[in-house]
């Protein structure tokens, strides 16, 4: 199976790592030469275009930023699903609105596509310990399976195409909102006079424990490093979720724009 690898950042670098690691032959496009140098002499294959990535590619990984990235790396006489082989697959990483991925399924029916956002960062992709939510035929991703455990240990199938990108940002969503609570609990506990410390270690192992009272924590008990990092990626997934599924009026969606208020960012279509 030819596999081709494009979106060589933070968590896509090590991603394609461990694909050629696996003894796949890979193949990698990047826009800065720069991205490619940690790969020179392993056994991947750069090459110069688009073009020349989808016609070397049995399964074609993106995990670029956004959905604009994904269209441009695909689509148009440059993108690389115009020299893709009939019953390829392409995987999308990206967190991205399932609409983008079902578009690129109706506009390219000889090609399967697959989505599969993920979970962890770079750090557990380099370890092989990612999370992968997939949506597409059961098939399909089955056939993908190989290349997706090569850098996780959880490929979870969610259903049809487009599932995969529900579950990351409902996952994201909730994300956000439990950042929203642990900065009011710490703020609380700071009031009534309670080592925020000592309850930064009760989020981490009681029965109120929470991933997002960590990075609060090792924030410094508020928002503001997060913010740079995370903020405009969180109002974009938790946007997607609101246009899919709506969620007016519901607690999550109150205490998740909380969050994105306190980073200074909001979510496209809501209300300043």
């Amino acid at each position: 199976m030819r596999v081709g690898f494009v979106g060589l950042g933070s968590q896509g670098a090590p991603m394609a790592r461990r694909i050629v690691d696996a003894g796949f032959p890979t193949s990698l496009w990047a826009r800065r030469a720069a991205s490619l140098e940690p790969f020179h002499g392993i056994g991947a294959t750069p090459v110069d275009t688009l073009v020349e990535l989808g016609a070397a590619s049995d399964v074609l990984c993106v995990c670029v930023v956004d959905d604009n990235g994904v269209d441009d790396v695909l689509r148009g006489p440059d993108g690389a699903l115009q020299s893709m082989s009939d019953g390829s697959v392409v995987v999308i990483h990206s967190t991205v609105h399932p609409v983008t991925c079902v578009r690129l399924q109706e506009d390219f029916p000889h090609l399967y596509i697959v989505d599969a956002p993920v979970s962890g960062g770079g750090h557990m992709a380099a370890t092989g310990e990612l999370l992968v939510m997939a949506g597409g035929p059961t098939e399909v991703v089955e056939r993908s399976r190989p290349v997706l455990e090569t850098y996780s240990n959880q490929v979870l199938h969610l259903g049809p195409l487009g599932s995969g990108q529900e579950a990351k940002v409902l996952n994201n969503t909730i994300f956000a909102a439990q950042l929203a609570m642990a900065t009011e609990a710490y703020a609380l506990a700071a009031e009534r006079g309670l080592d925020q410390q000592a309850l930064a270690a009760i989020l981490a192992s009681g029965s109120g424990r929470s991933y997002a009272g960590e990075v609060v924590a090792g924030g410094g008990f508020n928002l503001d490093g997060l913010a740079p990092l995370a903020g405009g990626l969180l109002a974009k997934d938790v946007g997607i979720l609101v246009d899919r599924a709506g969620l007016a009026g519901t607690a999550l969606l109150m205490a998740a724009d909380r969050a994105l208020e306190q980073m200074g960012v909001s979510r496209p279509g809501s209300t300043p």
